[in-house]
């Protein structure tokens, strides 16, 4: 526990070194930084090419990145690398917690199915319970380590009551496949590719425990100097979104080649998720300083926060 908030302050110098450089060039800079994830609105709207044919006639470019998941992606947004993303809900708050400069622009409904503790299909065990002493693994910092701890409040149990073992999703697939761990908390895509591939089963997934929000994120400067880029990109969401639900059968077949993830995976995951971006609201708020109260109570980030604080305020 020292050494992850160890991790944090370090994330935190960083981010201060570096944002005053970038804040002072970024006014006059009109090259548009993204970082995404491996499945969701954002790289659906880069496979289509919308937001570069929006902002080529203001002078702007896009510039994509990959992230293997929300903490790397923030600490990316951190530092000065990207100036949007999107992750779920727990990376933010690490993020806030170790004094990232990210403001809160917009978010998905709750997709509860969409992440999921597994388990390898001859796997003895069969309940949340079970996992009293076992090693789990999961990626540090992100969405489904709230839906570990929640799980396992649910089930009687303590976060203490588990050896977790944090591990990125390529790195932590590895180690289930090997049942180096006994089990995985992981969220889609790679959810419904590792059950596709081995057969893996879910103890539970975040119905009834967990909203699941998706958030997009961008850094405090980019919102500031600009501000109709940050709208254009969430209109932009939003019409994909529109595609999305209206053509739910057609995404997983035009986009597999794009995503390099099979057809019949990526249904699943669309299945799963929900689409229709939304300003914040006190509600989502008030859900998310939920969270942030959790993590600080159990001792996960090393100062209590206030999301209120990161959130992007209506223009006057």
């Amino acid at each position: 526990m020292n050494a992850f908030i160890s991790y944090l302050a370090k994330l935190a110098l960083a981010g201060s070194i570096a944002l005053g450089a970038a804040t002072a060039a970024h006014a006059e800079d009109k090259t548009v930084r993204i970082g995404y994830q491996k499945y969701g609105t954002l790289i659906l709207l880069k496979s289509k090419g919308l937001l570069e044919e929006k902002l080529k006639p203001e002078g702007y470019t896009v510039e994509w990145t990959e992230f293997p998941a929300g903490p790397q992606l923030l600490e990316a947004l951190n530092i000065g690398s990207i100036d949007f993303g999107t992750t779920g809900e727990a990376p933010p708050i690490f993020a806030q917690a170790a004094g990232a400069p990210l403001v809160y622009v917009g978010y998905e409904p709750p997709a509860p199915e969409a992440e999921a503790i597994l388990v390898p299909k001859d796997s003895p065990l069969k309940t949340v319970a079970d996992l009293k002493g076992k090693k789990v693994a999961l990626n540090k910092g992100s969405n489904v380590h709230y839906l570990l701890v929640k799980a396992l409040e649910k089930a009687g149990l303590a976060y203490s009551d588990v050896e977790v073992s944090f591990l990125p999703p390529a790195d932590a697939r590895a180690a289930f496949e090997k049942q180096a761990v006994d089990a995985w908390v992981i969220w889609e895509p790679f959810l419904a590719a590792a059950e596709a591939a081995t057969g893996a089963r879910q103890l539970a997934n975040g119905s009834g425990v967990v909203d699941n929000h998706e958030f997009y994120l961008a850094s405090r400067d980019f919102v500031d100097t600009h501000p109709k880029v940050v709208d254009t990109i969430v209109a932009s969401l939003g019409e994909i979104d529109t595609w999305i639900n209206a053509n739910r059968g057609d995404v997983a077949e035009q986009f597999s080649p794009a995503l390099g993830i099979p057809a019949d995976v990526l249904e699943v995951a669309v299945q799963r998720r929900s689409y229709g971006v939304k300003p914040i609201t006190p509600e989502v708020v008030a859900a998310q300083q939920k969270i942030a109260d959790v993590f600080f109570e159990l001792g996960l980030i090393p100062a209590a926060i206030s999301i209120a604080d990161a959130v992007k305020k209506p223009q006057s």
